[in-house]
């Protein structure tokens, strides 16, 4: 008696079971019809015909190496079941017959695969060309469908949501949500990122936040993805170019504040900074060499460590933590603001808290007609469950979906709707500190003093010849630069932004 083993395949886990259970009958019918004995099953669920790289079919040829004497064919439903690239499928049947003598027989079509036998070949190698096309068919059509729903209608497809976002909808109306409790964390990661906190420390932070993706690179993949500012990828298709392109979801961070931080992931940071309360400058103010100054302890006679900023060329700076902290503070003494200039900001804030509230306003009664109208649906599905017009499945998947949307819906009014009361009063109580920057530095943490130096100088705070320089600094504080610099604490001179521009005077 003859023996053969059997491969069965389907590619889409969302398939019912029945293909493999069809695909068994025929080759059951066969098996006993030819008087052949079944030695083993191979079977592969939801797996694509594009490679051989499969699980079972992977066992499959392990199993035909070690034990090909006692088998005579391996049966498949249809050759497309083995595979649709036509090359690499008949190079392996090929091999099954040349190396282990096994013939590939495709039961529903009728075709024993001998490679010997011209007709055989032939219409074997025809109906993988024809599986192939068929494949490619289908490919251009998803491709195509893909390519319309994201670069046309703004859709975004893929299976696993991003973070700050949730799915909402089935089929063609199936969107993306704002998060709220997510999306906070979303805009702090954009937010610390922009402000040069060590990634390391922003990971730290996200984590303790709530960030739920795993991965060294998780934090760079947030930062990466243009869903965050309402635009989805889209890949070439033929004629048709790829690119961003606008998406219909609500962005969590503006386009600016996306393509600022695409940016800056672009340059190159060879310089790794850790942060210590100690030395907070550490990374931030450079030597004249234009290199960021490191940061150390030192250990004294006494057995006592001091801290000192030193560039990593030995003949460049090395200073003395405490010279160089003293050195700010004077600096920042004479960037506090007039009183004169602070009532300007107060009305100009005034101005644009009331613009902000009354836009937020608007917002709030938007979302909730938009809540009356999914509250509604879930109340229609509802009904239809009491009167038996629907099955538990379809009413639990749109119980769900409406339920997460509400949810969001809910979030998003409550933070529309909060008593901005509350900013007019922080705006009152901390504008008059900027009368008292010395104050503000020396109060705020590691991070915030990093920031604080960053925003104020641009990035571009040096040290050279025991003091401060900078070529930029913002014209809010710089009214008592000229006495800066005759105090010896800091060397504001103003670089020029266009070079091409002839002064109206002097040299």
């Amino acid at each position: 008696m003859k023996r053969a083993i059997r491969y069965l395949r389907f590619s889409q886990l969302g398939q019912s079971n029945g293909s493999i259970e069809r695909q068994e009958l025929y080759t059951d019918q066969y098996l006993q019809n030819n008087n052949i004995q079944l030695v083993d099953s191979f079977i592969d669920r939801g797996k694509s015909a594009k490679t051989f790289d499969r699980p079972d079919f992977i066992k499959l040829q392990v199993f035909i190496a070690k034990h090909y004497k006692s088998v005579d064919y391996l049966l498949v439903d249809q050759l497309d079941r083995f595979s649709r690239d036509a090359g690499e499928a008949m190079n392996m049947v090929k091999q099954f017959q040349k190396k282990y003598n096994i013939q590939i027989i495709s039961v529903t079509e009728g075709i024993v695969f001998d490679y010997d036998t011209p007709g055989s070949f032939f219409r074997a190698g025809l109906q993988l060309l024809l599986a192939e096309e068929d494949n490619i068919n289908r490919s251009i059509k998803v491709r195509g469908g893909l390519y319309t729903a994201r670069a046309k209608e703004g859709r975004f497809l893929t299976r696993e949501k991003p973070f700050g976002y949730s799915k909402v909808g089935e089929g063609k109306q199936r969107h993306l949500e704002v998060n709220e409790i997510e999306a906070k964390i979303v805009k702090t990661i954009y937010d610390m990122y922009l402000r040069d906190v060590p990634l390391y420390k922003i990971k730290e932070i996200a984590y303790q936040s709530g960030f739920d993706r795993k991965g060294n690179m998780a934090i760079d993949r947030v930062l990466a993805n243009p869903v965050y500012a309402g635009l989805v990828r889209v890949e070439q298709f033929k004629d048709l170019p790829g690119g961003l392109f606008p998406a219909i979801h609500e962005p969590i961070v503006d386009k600016t504040t996306w393509t600022m931080v695409q940016s800056k992931m672009k340059k190159v940071d060879k310089v790794k900074v850790v942060i210590d309360d100690e030395i907070p400058l550490r990374g931030v103010v450079k030597c004249h060499c234009g290199t960021p100054l490191t940061g150390a302890p030192s250990r004294g006679k006494s057995g006592k460590y001091f801290y000192y900023y030193k560039c990593k060329h030995s003949k460049h700076n090395n200073i003395s933590a405490v010279k160089a902290h003293e050195q700010f503070l004077n600096v920042c003494d004479f960037m506090s603001v007039p009183e004169r200039q602070i009532k300007e900001i107060r009305n100009g804030c005034y101005a644009s808290l009331e613009q902000e509230v009354k836009a937020n306003r608007k917002k709030a009664v938007d979302k909730k007609i938009e809540l009356e109208e999914v509250q509604q649906r879930l109340n229609t599905v509802e009904q239809k469950w009491f009167r038996d017009e629907i099955n538990k499945d379809t009413y639990d998947r749109w119980y769900h979906t409406h339920s997460d949307h509400i949810l969001n819906l809910t979030a998003t009014i409550e933070r529309f709707s909060k008593n901005q009361g509350k900013a007019f009063e922080i705006l009152d109580r901390n504008l008059d500190l900027l009368g008292d920057i010395r104050h503000i530095y020396a109060k705020s943490d590691t991070l915030q003093k990093r920031e604080f130096v960053n925003m104020v100088f641009d990035g571009n705070l040096y040290y050279q010849e025991g003091i401060y320089r900078t070529p930029t600094m913002l014209d809010l504080l710089s009214h008592n630069a000229s006495k800066m610099e005759a105090k010896g604490c800091l060397i504001y001179k103003k670089k020029r932004e266009n070079l091409s521009v002839i002064p109206h005077s002097g040299r």
